[in-house]
């Protein structure tokens, strides 16, 4: 890839049987788009002046599928951000344009994906293709609506955060941005991306206008994360990429949509942060301004490294064919044109992984350590090392340095680096017991004190000493169970190595330190430290798989038999739908053949009464054709039949699951957790082991999850979680 990339802009022009051609044409290099717009005087005399416009931009697609569409504008991206190049498609125009559809979709068909689900495909299918690369996805969806930020999958558990609070837009040191807050959400299959997606999409604002019964009242953005590390240990690099899928709210006419209330409100800041996204695109444009006002809105700073920044940026622009539309359509070309004279700079966002490239520094140490060796040995220096000294080396080196400043030695040999190391280290330990002893000796004070053995002076608090420098009868001794702090006692050694009544104690000032015996309530407190850790309450999964095994067992048991119900009647679900379109398939084809021998008839022969004559091949295929609808409707019956199975299962199911574990909830507190009362109780008998209170003694005694509470909350639904929506598309 280049250094500099123009950002690359396609137009796609919405399906209509009512296209403008007087007004719009597009050339047959599909890149040229030509608009004329008929302008009128304010007077009563019409001024027929045409006025025209030429935009050239990457591509103009016109009634190309959704797979089509993907391969020509977005393919390219999604494997750049494989690479490690960061990557955005996003889409811009009017309203009810097609912007949703282009990025997201219709539901109701899986041939009509947009680019997310496509974009999802290939990273995985990339992925399990590339095995001398391990990859780590994470996904994000981010709404911008009203200018407030807010994350469409805060509800999904699993997610990572590194900042909790309100979301905000901040800058790396790197110059990118990232919004703080929002959840990262590691995926490993398509399945699970695909979830995460359904779930955003339910929780988008959407509103219905005049132009769009489904439009989108605010900008989100769906950012894929991707991380690429090589298998090979030598290779202490990685890259990292986003790829950015933007789907832009459109923008509105409050003439042509008739909004009011709130749906009006939403429009003006949808129509000011469009504005503000145009003013930035024109600053990037122009190649001698030096300010780009990416902090005017939410949507521009979000954006900053997409528009202008590190990224391969890919803009589809939207655009209605029918005359009515013609002045929003020219305004949506115009951008594009502008957007088309942006630059970026796409780079690979390479990283270093600071304990592999230790390692690889490591192992290169020592591929030159042997290097040098060899070279030595060549040149008759077989005896110099490179390693590490022993400790019997730094010993001799010790023993040589004391040698040579006593004079007893006149030179040191030295044969490495690590010796000469040794060597002025141990110089310097020298230098600095010099000048220790030294200001020790100029320093001296003596102070004595008197040593009773008296029950009163014992708890008298220690006068600080000062007295003569250690000597080589020094010791230190701790007094306390670990809280205390140390003294350091100097003493000459008498007849017994003690000083007994009335002797005296010296010692430094320097070294001197106050030491307090340990109270009888350390003591108390030390010894119910002494807890084994078999007493310890066990955790909460392992006590739940316990609990599963005894108490739960039975309820454990129902819950497995639901769920493997509920999976049994999903697979007859994927059964019958494959056998529905099947028979559907087979009934449009026998309509297409009986169509055809319809047109086959005309001008020939008919019956008595004025009816066509059919022939046996005919006939043959209209039973055919009637056995193929009652197949259809007797299976479309079972189908509804099943899937009404399905819901109920899941019902049963969850109120399983929600009875194992408030169940397990009130055995465990009963089991292991004690009221403070009961443990002020026994705090002085010992440690409290499960069980040593009875169950059914006082109710006082029970956790707050008790069965009655178990009862209210089994009572109510509102507690009851709700299952993620899952969409299983069907491939024939």
């Amino acid at each position: 890839m280049s250094a500099f990339n123009e950002v690359k802009v396609f137009v796609r022009i919405r399906p209509t049987a009512q296209f403008a051609h007087e007004l719009i044409e597009y050339s047959p290099d599909e890149q040229t788009v030509n608009v004329r717009l008929s302008k009128k005087s304010k007077t009563a005399v019409l001024n027929n002046q045409m006025s025209s416009w030429c935009f050239r931009l990457s591509g103009v697609l016109h009634n190309l599928s959704q797979e089509e569409f993907y391969q020509q504008v977005a393919h390219s991206v999604v494997l750049g951000a494989l690479e490690g190049y960061n990557g955005t498609v996003m889409c811009f125009g009017q309203t009810g344009a097609g912007k949703t559809f282009t990025m997201t979709g219709a539901s109701e068909s899986y041939k009509q994906r947009g680019i997310i689900p496509r974009a999802i495909q290939d990273v995985f299918h990339e992925i399990d293709t590339r095995v001398d690369y391990s990859f780590s996805v994470h996904l994000s969806f981010l709404e911008i609506y009203n200018e407030t930020l807010v994350d469409l999958l805060a509800s999904v558990k699993g997610g990572q955060t590194k900042h909790c609070g309100t979301l905000s837009v901040v800058e790396e040191p790197e110059g990118a941005v990232s919004v703080k807050g929002l959840s990262l959400h590691p995926v490993h299959s398509e399945e699970e991306a695909l979830n995460l997606l359904f779930e955003g999409e339910m929780n988008k604002i959407i509103g219905a206008h005049a132009l769009n019964k489904n439009s989108s009242r605010s900008h989100c953005i769906f950012t894929i994360h991707i991380e690429s590390r090589s298998h090979a240990r030598s290779n202490a690099a990685y890259v990292t990429s986003k790829l950015n899928l933007v789907d832009l709210a459109g923008s509105e006419r409050l003439s042509k949509t008739g909004s009011e209330g709130q749906v009006q409100r939403e429009t003006l800041y949808i129509n000011r942060s469009l504005s503000f996204l145009e003013q930035a695109i024109l600053a990037l444009a122009d190649r001698r301004r030096e300010h780009v006002p990416f902090r005017q809105s939410k949507l521009t700073h979000a954006l900053k490294d997409s528009l202008g920044g590190n990224c391969n940026t890919v803009l589809v622009a939207n655009i209605f064919g029918e005359a009515a539309q013609i002045e929003e359509t020219l305004s949506t070309l115009r951008f594009a044109a502008r957007m088309k004279c942006v630059r970026t700079e796409p780079a690979v966002n390479k990283h270093i992984d600071p304990a592999l490239q230790v390692q690889r520094l490591q192992k290169e140490i020592q591929i030159l350590k042997q290097e040098l060796f060899l070279h030595n040995t060549l040149a008759d220096r077989a005896g110099v090392m490179y390693e590490d000294l022993s400790e019997a080396q730094v010993a001799l080196i010790k023993s040589e340095v004391q040698r040579y400043l006593a004079g007893t030695l006149d030179e040191l040999r030295i044969e490495s680096v690590q010796q000469i190391q040794a060597v002025f280290a141990e110089f310097k330990k020298a230098f600095q017991e010099q000048e220790q002893r030294l200001k020790e000796q100029t320093s001296q004070k003596r102070v004595v004190v008197e040593h009773t053995p008296s029950t009163s002076d014992a708890k008298k608090p220690v006068k600080e000493v000062v007295g003569l420098p250690a000597s080589s009868h020094q010791q230190s001794v701790t007094l306390g169970r670990g809280k205390g702090k140390k003294v350091k006692e100097s003493s000459r050694k008498n007849g017994h190595g003690s000083t007994g009544p009335g002797k005296h104690l010296t010692m430094t000032q320097s070294e001197t330190e106050i030491v307090l015996p340990p109270s009888v309530d350390e003591s108390k407190e030390s010894a119910n430290d002494e807890v084994k850790m078999s007493d310890i309450p066990p955790s909460k999964m392992e006590a739940f798989e316990v609990y599963k095994s005894e108490g739960g067992s039975e309820l454990n048991r129902i819950l497995k038999k639901n769920k493997s119900v509920l999976k049994e009647r999903l697979t007859q679900v994927n059964n019958l739908t494959g056998n529905i379109n099947s028979i559907k398939w087979d009934i449009d084809h026998m309509k297409t053949e009986l169509q055809l021998y319809k047109e086959q008839r005309q001008g020939k022969s008919t019956s008595a009464v004025g009816e066509p004559v059919l022939d046996a091949a005919e006939v043959n295929l209209l039973m055919k054709l009637r056995e193929a609808k009652d197949q259809y409707r007797q299976h479309y019956t079972e189908l509804l039949s099943t899937k009404a199975e399905v819901q109920y299962c899941r019902h049963l199911v969850d109120q399983c699951r929600m009875r194992l574990f408030t169940d397990f909830e009130s055995w465990y507190n009963e089991s292991f957790v004690l009221p403070d009362e009961v443990l002020s109780i026994f705090k002085d008998g010992g440690p409290i082991r499960p069980g040593l209170v009875p169950l059914d003694n006082d109710l006082a005694l029970r956790a707050p999850h008790g069965p009655a509470s178990r009862r209210n909350s089994m009572g109510s639904d509102t507690n009851k979680p709700k299952p993620l929506a899952t969409v299983t598309p069907i491939r024939r």
